[in-house]
Order: structure tokens, then C-alpha cells, then sequence
């Protein structure tokens, strides 16, 4: 039987291997001679969780692995999808690696990058000569996450990062045109706020996956709860008022994005679709004994505008969106009876009938009555009327 190696094109090697993606760590060490030395590695992986081992590929030619496999300690830096730059100068460099990079010292004293997704401190225990490389088994002493975000992807012969995709995961659209559309609704913003004494703003679509608060402004006393420009996902509940306007597909997609949502919270979120195709407006209210029940809400969003969102990450903005305590239930609103009310929206359409904005009001005063809330909705639908008259053509046809 024969043990030849086959021959293989190196070329062809490394394309199929290329599409495979890998992480990009910086290993990390400082010389008994106090050098501080740090080696960009595109292979490396999770080896034992009993014991707690973890390996590393360098080449068998590294000058700078020469001099870290005499370290006592070593560090593994996972990089940050925005950590490109670093990794090339850290690459590029003969001597004098971290010079001007910012790091501290990990409990061992190996450097930690600045920025880093993660940090292991490692041990080398075992090197294994596997052709043009060494396979460098290493026992884990202590590791950390230091910044939960998305990491560099090595990816072709090129860099990236990873995204979430069942989110629509945030896009850097150009807010310019929205937000100087929008500068024609602040008197109406200023009055609203002043009047009621809550947040009034403009929500527009930044694109098919996510909204955007474009104008705001606020009443005595009141703080603003979303930045401009801050981003909102349309995960349900929240985009009610743009996804009614677009019809059974784009309404399909929304609900969709409920992951996890029986069919009885399905139902809830199409009545609220219904409820504002036929009365033009939506509402939100509060629970009387929750001082502060936008925290999860606000957090949510906070995380989602931040952007790269990793898997985990999205899976606590859904947790957050899902227990916030604001409630989006159907509500025939009643003269004589009394409302806690979170928010009230209405759509802001062109004279065309195509939805352009949705006003909202918010951190309204509790307590408050049937007629006052009828009265919030009909000062908010009036100044919506005005506004149409003066906004051109939009683009996003009525369903």
C-alpha cells in the first residue's frame, strides 16, 4: 500500500482553504529580557474544555514566535471587526511591535490590546512541527471578554467582520436627506411638546430593517430618551405604523422578525396592524406599577444603534424588546376612564397618500383621562395634516 503524499497545486490549496473564514488574534508575551513582543496568527482554536486547552499556528520560520515560546506567559488578543488597522501594523513590523499601540498587562504580564473582543491567558505547554508550521498547544490560566462586539474576520485574502442577518443588521444609511426633510415638522414638534409637556419627534424608515428618529423636541422638564439619528429595529412591536403602510409582504417580514413569539403574540401583533390600517393612529401604555418601565426598552435600542451586533447581542435586544413592560395591546380608548399612555403615533403621509413619517408623543403625564388621551390623538393627526401639505412625494405607496 502506498504512504506517497499526493502532490497539490499550493495555489489551489489555498483557494479552496480560502473559503473557509478564520479569526485574527494577536498572540502576545513580554521576554524575560523585557521585550514586548506580539505576532498576528490567523489559526487558532478551542482545543479541551477539561483541561482548559487552547492552540495556535505560527510558522516555523516567525522570529517573533522564536522569542515568545521563551516567554512565561503568553496573552491571546481576539480582535474587534473595527481592529483592522491594527493588525496590519502589528504584521507589517519587524521590531518594536506595540510601539505607540495602546495595551496593559494582563494578570500575567503579557500585554492586552486595547480594544480587544477577548483576552487569554495562555501557558505553552507542547509544540508540535507539522510541516511549515508548529501547532502550539497551550493551557488556559484565566481569560476574559473585555468588549462584546463582533470580531475581525480573516475571509479570502481579505478582512471583515460578522453580521447578524435574521436582524437585518444595522446599515450606515445617510440620515442627511431625512433629517433636513424633517426640519420643517419642528415648530410642529415644539408646540406638541410644549402643550402636553412630553418628547414629541419624527420617526423615518432608514431602510427596510430599521427606523430612525429624525427630529425631536421636548417640554419643560422633559429629557429626550433617543438621539438623533438613533436607530430602532423593526422587530415587533415596534414599526406598527410604517409596516401597515406596506402591505401582507412586508407585514409578513415584520413578523418574522419575532423570534420565538407564539401565535397568540402573532395575532396581537396583526390586530395592531389592523387596528392601524382602519383608525390611523397606534398607542402604547404603561403598567401602574412600574416607575420606570422603558429601561429594558431604551437599553435595547441602545444596543442596536451601537451597531455589529453579535449573535448574543441580538439575542438579548429581542430578550429586552420582549419583557420591556410597555404594553402594545388593542385598546378602545373610554371618555370616563383613566389611561397611563407610553406613547401615541401617527403616520404623516404626502398628498399622494405614501407615508413619509410617522410623529410620535411620549413620556406623556399619567393618569390621564379618556377625553385628554382622544385629545393627545387629535392634536397629534392635525399637526400630521399640516405637515403633509408640505412635504413632497415620498415614494412609499399606501397599502
Amino acid at each position: 500500500m502506498s504512504t506517497s503524499t499526493p502532490t497539490l497545486d499550493p495555489a489551489v490549496f489555498r483557494e479552496v482553504l480560502g473559503h473557509y473564514p478564520t479569526g485574527v488574534t494577536v498572540v502576545t508575551g513580554t521576554h524575560p529580557d523585557g521585550e514586548h513582543l506580539a505576532l498576528v496568527v490567523g489559526t487558532f482554536t478551542s482545543v479541551s474544555l477539561d483541561p482548559p486547552l487552547v492552540a495556535f499556528l505560527p510558522m516555523t520560520g516567525s522570529r517573533t514566535f522564536a522569542r515568545l515560546r521563551e516567554c512565561p506567559a503568553l496573552c491571546i488578543n481576539v480582535l474587534s471587526g473595527d481592529q483592522e488597522e491594527l493588525g496590519r501594523a502589528i504584521a507589517k513590523r519587524r521590531e518594536d511591535k506595540l510601539s505607540g499601540i495602546d495595551w496593559c498587562p494582563s494578570p500575567a504580564g503579557a500585554p492586552v490590546l486595547a480594544g480587544s473582543v477577548a483576552r487569554l491567558d495562555v501557558r505553552l505547554t507542547e509544540l508540535v512541527e507539522a510541516g511549515d508550521h508548529y501547532i502550539a498547544l497551550c493551557a488556559v490560566d484565566d481569560l476574559a471578554v473585555l468588549r462584546p462586539s463582533s470580531p475581525l474576520l480573516f475571509f479570502q485574502g481579505g478582512y471583515g467582520r460578522f453580521a447578524v442577518p435574521s436582524l437585518i443588521a444595522r446599515m450606515d444609511t445617510d440620515l442627511s436627506a431625512a433629517i433636513q426633510q424633517a426640519a420643517v415638522a419642528r415648530p410642529e414638534l415644539e408646540r406638541l411638546a410644549a402643550r402636553f409637556s412630553c418628547e414629541a419627534a419624527v420617526l423615518a424608515e432608514a431602510n427596510e430593517g430599521e427606523l430612525a428618529v429624525v427630529a425631536s423636541a421636548t417640554g419643560p422638564g422633559v429629557d429626550i430618551t433617543e438621539a438623533l439619528g438613533e436607530r430602532i429595529p423593526l422587530i415587533p412591536p415596534l414599526g406598527d405604523q410604517f409596516v401597515a403602510a406596506l402591505g401582507p409582504e412586508a407585514e409578513e417580514r415584520w413578523l418574522r422578525r419575532a423570534v420565538g413569539a407564539d401565535e397568540a403574540a402573532l395575532e396581537g401583533f396583526r390586530a395592531r396592524l389592523r387596528f392601524v390600517r382602519r383608525n390611523g393612529y397606534s398607542l402604547s401604555f404603561l403598567p401602574e406599577e412600574d416607575s420606570n418601565p422603558y429601561t429594558d426598552l431604551v437599553e435595547a435600542i441602545r444596543m442596536y444603534s451601537a451597531g455589529h451586533l453579535t449573535p448574543a447581542g441580538e439575542r438579548e435586544v429581542r430578550a429586552r424588546i420582549a419583557r420591556a413592560a410597555v404594553c402594545y395591546r388593542v385598546r378602545t380608548i373610554e371618555a370616563d376612564r383613566r389611561y397611563d399612555v407610553g406613547s401615541v403615533l401617527v403616520p404623516v403621509r404626502d398628498l399622494q397618500g405614501n407615508l413619509c413619517h410617522v410623529l410620535r408623543l411620549a413620556q406623556l403625564p399619567r393618569d390621564a383621562s379618556g377625553q385628554l388621551v382622544r385629545l393627545w390623538i387629535e392634536a397629534l393627526q392635525a399637526a400630521a395634516r399640516r405637515l403633509s401639505a408640505r412635504l413632497p412625494y415620498c415614494g412609499t405607496p399606501a397599502a
